[in-house]
């Protein structure tokens, strides 16, 4: 949400100081996230005034200015509104930073997905060459770590959040990792743990 916000606000050539005209646009931001609606190996769909944004969202300019837009306390404080309206209908799986300690605390099970830096920095470099992107896993290392720094205040776990390293796993070992979990956390047999 924070990108597409941000990607509104560089396509509106809104001043990205001007907390008030962010705020406003987050306020009226017209966006739905979809289960996938096309076979081009996204994870979701991103709606944007109907306007299918999903692939904008990680475009270099997203990339270098989501983190002073998501820093905003009346930027942040609009869309956790939103996030929460979300997540009251159930059934529904949020990815944040801040999700299990601020968006939905009350959350039946918050999973942390720790990876180290450089193991982020190689996927994104892969994703950003999916992409048709051409950029250097140094690059991509630098601009995480930036992010991160700005980031810091909210990349804490939840204290009742599950830990999951992921250096070593591939995404079907991930999710089975979860499912498990979820599994045991329906049926009452867990309590947080690192793995």
């Amino acid at each position: 949400m924070y990108r597409a916000l941000t990607l509104a606000a560089l396509q509106q050539q809104i001043d990205l100081h001007d907390v008030d005209a962010l705020e406003h646009l987050a306020r009226n931001l017209p966006i739905r996230v979809l289960r996938p609606t096309v076979g081009d190996n996204r994870q979701y769909t991103v709606l944007l005034n109907n306007e299918d944004i999903t692939w904008a969202l990680r475009g270099a300019d997203v990339d270098r200015q989501v983190s002073l837009v998501a820093g905003y306390p009346a930027v942040r404080r609009e869309l956790v509104q939103q996030q929460r309206l979300i997540g009251a209908q159930g059934r529904v799986v949020m990815v944040g930073r801040d999700i299990g300690t601020v968006v939905m605390p009350d959350a039946p099970l918050k999973i942390y997905l720790h990876a180290s830096l450089s193991e982020r920095a190689r996927r994104r470099t892969i994703d950003k060459q999916l992409l048709g992107r051409e950029v250097s896993p140094g690059e991509v290392a630098r601009e995480l770590a930036r992010r991160d720094e700005l980031d810091a205040r909210v990349m804490q776990p939840a204290p009742d959040a599950l830990l999951l390293d992921t250096d070593q796993l591939t995404p079907t070992e991930e999710v089975a990792w979860v499912l498990t979990h979820w599994h045991n956390r329906v049926n009452g047999d867990i309590a947080p743990q690192s793995s």
